[in-house]
């Protein structure tokens, strides 16, 4: 029969404990703060003395906050330019990540070294060129216009996780398949696809969440409350003379809830491509 072992603690485990324990609390307190804000009364924010914990609660907030602004389509515009703009990367980047992995061209390192760099360039300071290329399309207001860009900016990154990935899958196991009838195509979709799954979820949940988030140019292309995503929607309780904190912490709250069920449900695939990708 196996013993049990018995944890003994230690001072450098005590330390170790409470400092995972502060650390944790540091980045939990914000979300702790903005559900607590989110069940008080519009009164309550600005009495005095103020009260992390709400003297009412208000879980109407949450039933109420449908009919204060057009919610529902903030969260399908955000699921709707979301989901697209993955789909495109992935569309995108798996055939030019598997090209690049699996052919040494002239000029691989510099262009995978490029397409890395393309990364530093934030929409903030492209702003004014992303506007005029829209307007010239005519694609203002548009939810195309808001996958196309929002695709852009990740496609660089998926491509380099993704190349490491493929890289990392000998080629040896496509010849086989080859050898047995396959094609170039159904061996990537049938082998390669399915070993390097962790990489293909980490591309999708960084693009989806980058794409879910994302505020400038959104703010700055979309002008219509019918199709704003939720991240500039929430800018609808901020008025000029007040803000409607409760309302706007509870669609806050609202939206975390698509990203938290994608990360639960992929969880899995994600810690493997943390671990596992990129790496030969």
């Amino acid at each position: 029969m196996s013993k049990k072992v018995k944890f003994a603690w230690t001072p450098k485990k005590a330390a170790t404990a409470i400092s995972a324990y502060m650390v944790g609390l540091f980045f939990i307190y914000p979300y702790i703060n903005m559900l607590l804000t989110s069940l008080k009364p519009h009164g309550e924010l600005y009495a005095t003395p103020t009260t992390r914990l709400p003297k009412s609660w208000q879980f109407n907030n949450y039933l109420e906050v449908w009919s204060k602004a057009p919610v529902g389509n903030f969260l399908k515009a955000s699921i709707v330019v979301s989901v697209c703009a993955t789909l495109l990367v992935l569309l995108v980047s798996v055939p030019a990540a598997y090209y690049v992995a699996r052919n040494r061209f002239k000029g691989r390192a510099a262009f995978l070294l490029l397409v890395l760099a393309t990364q530093m360039f934030s929409p903030t300071a492209l702003i004014i060129g992303i506007f005029r290329e829209v307007k010239f399309f005519g694609q203002l207001d548009t939810w195309p216009a808001l996958i196309v860009v929002n695709a852009g900016f990740n496609l660089a990154f998926a491509v380099w996780l993704l190349s490491g990935f493929f890289a990392s899958v000998p080629v040896e196991i496509e010849e086989a398949a080859m050898v047995d009838g396959c094609t170039r195509f159904q061996a990537l979709r049938r082998i390669v696809l399915p070993v390097t799954l962790p990489g293909l979820v980490t591309a999708v949940i960084f693009t989806f969440v980058s794409t879910w988030n994302e505020f400038t140019v959104a703010l700055t292309i979309i002008s219509s409350p019918a199709r704003q995503p939720i991240s500039t929607g929430i800018t609808t309780f901020v008025g000029q003379y007040d803000v409607a904190w409760e309302y706007l912490f509870t669609t806050t709250a609202i939206a975390i809830v698509p990203v938290v069920i994608l990360f639960i449900s992929i969880e899995k695939y994600l810690v493997g491509g943390l671990t596992a990708g990129s790496v030969k």
